[in-house]
């Protein structure tokens, strides 16, 4: 069996939020939203390497917030793409190598911007992808309604929806091969799962998410973040 490495995506921008930037820059409780997101998963055990994507231009200001807020943690840097699929495709270059060689045998694949992911969310992500192929974070839709004239009518779903979280994980092989399929026939998926469903049969398990591991869209988001990472770890926060 090879390691897993986790990937923090950070290739992004702050547009909804506010921000002027790139918004995983942005300070929460005692320290930047990146380095939330990088610190759970390098710190887990299971947790073998820990990949930070960063926005095209942008590698001086992360390397200077890893050393400052992780000092003690390894974390390598990899430049994103366009799109966040362009960002997964290069972070998946990057680990080709071990990957074919069975030093890696799972990736996971995790937002910055959800600095409340626990750690018992990463680790069931690595067993689940291990057994199975594929796994991510789900969390059920209730309350539905479509528009039908100048009112709301509500219905019942056809089936199970989910909102679906990160982290997720899969086994390296079939996901490097999957983005090289999609590399060769211009796909882009809108999550890491869209383009192994595409392109495996990998069965792509879910587990509950979590209601507090929101992902940082608007300005509101910025402060329920706040205060729960300042619950979470009040020295933190000082």
């Amino acid at each position: 069996m090879g390691t897993a490495v986790i990937v923090v995506l950070a290739a992004g921008l702050g547009t909804r939020v506010g921000a002027d930037g790139n918004k995983a820059y942005l300070p929460l409780a005692g320290r930047s939203m990146l380095a939330w997101s990088l610190a759970t998963p390098a710190a887990l055990p299971e947790v073998a390497r820990t990949v930070l994507v960063y926005r095209r231009g942008e590698r001086d200001v992360a390397s200077a917030t890893v050393e400052r807020e992780l000092k003690d943690t390894a974390v390598e840097l990899v430049e994103g793409g366009d799109t966040r699929h362009g960002s997964e495709l290069n972070v998946l270059r990057h680990l080709a190598p071990d990957i074919e060689a069975g030093a890696v045998d799972v990736v996971g694949i995790h937002d910055a911007a959800r600095p409340l992911a626990r750690p018992d969310m990463f680790t069931t992500a690595i067993s689940l992808a291990r057994s199975h192929g594929g796994a991510l974070p789900a969390l059920p839709i209730g309350q539905l309604a479509t528009v039908d004239g100048p009112g709301l009518r509500s219905v019942a779903p056809m089936g199970r929806l989910v909102r679906v979280q990160t982290p997720q994980a899969f086994r390296a092989r079939e996901l490097l091969q999957a983005y090289r399929c999609a590399e060769h026939d211009g796909f882009e998926g809108t999550d890491t799962s869209s383009c192994v469903a595409h392109y495996t049969d990998i069965e792509v398990q879910t587990f509950p998410g979590c209601a507090t591991n929101l992902k940082v869209t608007y300005a509101r988001d910025l402060d329920v973040a706040e205060r729960l990472l300042s619950d979470r770890d009040p020295a933190a926060a000082r």
